[in-house]
């Protein structure tokens, strides 16, 4: 068969199957265009799940009738004009395909007007066949309807799915689209009925949270804010306690277009890993704003994807930004959610959570037998009370050898602000659980769940202040790889003598291996460096020894923490809840497990109907 040109029909119509996937395609690709002239109202009709009708109605900017048949032209832009301009896209459309390929397969019209035209101007296009431009009344702004989508196309018409389906398609992406723009108005209509409205609220944007991802995240949410290296990275995750079974409240924006990127999701999960029950996915709204000239967002025709310059520079920092935000998630913060953050970001919505120091209590003093240093101070606890009485002599109270102070600050009866946040202990239940009074209710503590996560932070704060040691292997390992992995263990000597590994490459396709980290000794250390190499090739980093090691640490906090039908003193458990208040990540166990539960007074009133 000869070498022949293409005509431009089915050079779009090709295109379109880049571009042009199903409905929901559609409705982004003109809503952005609809963004990009500076829309702040958009109006999106829609019949039969987009497949008969998508129109979309914007207040932008509008079109110069000459234009018009330029807009429906292959590689016709007013978004870029040299390599330096695509090298810095700003906008969310650049490449001029959109049009032309979505009216290649649908019959299609294009109305608009700018603010200076008397009147407006209109072009049909049918099937990629394009009509004369013709005056025709309309508001400033753009108006675009694409009927029967595919129709010229049966082949990929078949493909579509179900009304529902394709509109639930649709509602995805515009929810996407509503929690980064909570500055414009999407009005949704289907099969004639009003389906959605997004009103606009530049200021209040967890109003958005609440609309599109329910009462439940937004009442879970921390806002996280932090700038480093020329990054920003801030928006909302979710505590470890509101996790899912799917991987459906997880959004990520770069430079405020919405995009699936492995680098910046392996970075949160890494950064959730000690804190999520197995098997469950954390929930995020992140936006991360960098230079438009470190990330390239021409490498997929849909504009899903970007490829950064510094992939490991972007991964360390979400990783350690959501890491740090985590730690912070102490049992008894949980209702104080807030902005996350270094000093360069802004003021939050709920004040600072993170950027201040762990709280200190005048009675915290000596050991108790379980080894948490912190006592209960009998005045404050009378207090509390109502007690009038002075305290006791001190005495000893547990075989360790603990004592209560022979004095401690008194703490006024009515002082909310003077009791910690996890309250005093009042009693145990069942040998399991501490029952404790707060400020605004009832706190019940799983306390072998939180004596384990206290214990595993400890270890891990240790091992951290030692660092990795290596162990030398009485005779070196040799490990036949691939020759990439071979590559990759040549170029990162210094990331694995670091990670505890002394690595040479021996041949093309193998390695000697002549020490490993020494708290893993007793593992595959094999597997373990494959992984490691895996990691590195793929995300540039990897944290698998520390995970490896952190499993291990884990395992050894667990048998060291109190067990179930232990007895415990009241001070004893006082001293729990005051390790709990300062150790990061306390409020779930090393298993992902919460560690603890706040019953508001107001709550357990309900209970009971009073006030009814």
């Amino acid at each position: 068969m000869p070498i022949r040109q293409l005509p431009d029909t089915l050079i779009n119509q090709i295109a379109a199957g880049e571009v042009v996937e199903r409905p929901a395609s559609v409705v982004k690709e003109l809503v952005e265009n609809a963004l990009d002239a500076g829309a702040r109202r958009i109006d999106i009709d829609l019949e039969e799940g987009g497949v008969r009708l998508i129109r979309i109605r914007d207040d932008g900017g509008g079109i110069a009738p000459d234009e018009l048949p330029l807009a429906v032209s292959r590689h016709a832009t007013s978004k870029i004009a040299s390599l330096d301009d695509l090298e810095a896209v700003a906008t969310l459309g650049f490449r001029g395909e959109a049009l032309p390929s979505i009216a290649s397969v649908s019959r299609f019209s294009l109305t608009s007007r700018r603010a200076d035209d008397e009147h407006g101007a209109s072009l049909q296009v049918e099937g990629g066949k394009v009509g004369a431009v013709a005056p025709k009344p309309h508001a400033v702004g753009t108006t675009v309807e694409v009927r029967e989508l595919f129709y010229n196309v049966p082949a990929r018409r078949k493909f579509l799915r179900a009304e529902r389906t394709e509109m639930g398609h649709i509602e995805e992406w515009l929810r996407s689209l509503a929690l980064a723009r909570p500055d414009i108005e999407l009005r949704v209509s289907h099969n004639g009925r009003p389906s959605r409205r997004y009103k606009a609220d530049e200021l209040e944007s967890l109003a958005r949270l609440n609309e599109t991802l329910g009462e439940e995240f937004a009442r879970n949410a921390l806002r996280v804010d932090h700038a480093a290296a020329g990054l920003r990275l801030h928006g909302w995750i979710a505590q470890p306690s509101y996790s899912r079974a799917s991987a459906d409240q997880q959004y990520v924006y770069v430079n405020g277009r919405s995009v699936r990127d492995r680098n910046i999701a392996h970075g949160v999960k890494m950064a959730y890993q000690d804190v999520l029950f197995h098997g469950r996915q954390p929930a995020y709204v992140l936006f991360l704003e960098l230079d438009p000239t470190r990330v390239d967002v021409n490498v997929h025709p849909a504009k899903h994807e970007v490829r950064f310059r510094d992939t490991r520079l972007v991964h360390d920092f979400v990783y350690r930004t959501l890491h740090e935000a985590l730690a912070e998630t102490r049992a008894g913060r949980a209702a104080e959610p807030g902005i996350v953050g270094g000093a360069s970001a802004p003021t939050g919505i709920q004040g600072m959570v993170g950027a201040e120091a762990p709280p200190t209590y005048p009675w915290r003093s000596t050991q108790t037998a379980l080894g948490l240093g912190v006592a209960e101070a009998p005045a404050a606890y009378a207090a509390l009370y109502g007690a009038t009485a002075e305290p006791a002599a001190p005495q000893a109270l547990s075989p360790g050898g603990y004592a209560m102070p022979a004095s401690a600050p008194a703490m006024p009866a009515n002082d909310p602000d003077g009791i910690p946040p996890l309250g005093f202990a009042i009693a145990q239940l069942h040998g399991i659980y501490i029952l404790a009074e707060n400020a605004d209710g009832l706190i019940v503590v799983d306390m072998h769940a939180a004596h384990e996560r206290i214990g595993y932070e400890k270890l891990k704060a240790a091992h951290d202040g030692l660092g990795l040691r290596s162990q030398p292997l009485l005779v070196p390992l040799v490990l036949a790889v691939a020759e990439r992995e071979a590559e990759v263990a040549e170029r990162e000597t210094d990331t694995l003598a670091a990670l505890g590994f002394d690595v040479t490459r021996s041949g093309p396709q193998s390695l000697s291996v002549r020490s490993v980290p020494a708290l893993l000794s007793g593992a595959e250390p094999e597997a373990l460096l494959r992984d490691v190499l895996a990691d590195l090739r793929e995300h540039g980093q990897t944290r698998r020894v520390a995970t490896a090691r952190d499993e291990l640490l884990s395992t050894m906090a667990c048998h060291g923490a109190v067990r179930a039908n232990r007895r415990l003193t009241i001070p004893e458990m006082n001293a729990l809840l005051r390790e709990m208040e300062i150790t990061e990540r306390s409020g779930q166990c090393n298993h992902g497990r919460p560690t603890w539960a706040r019953f508001s007074l107001n709550e357990i009133d309900r209970w009971f109907l009073r006030g009814r």
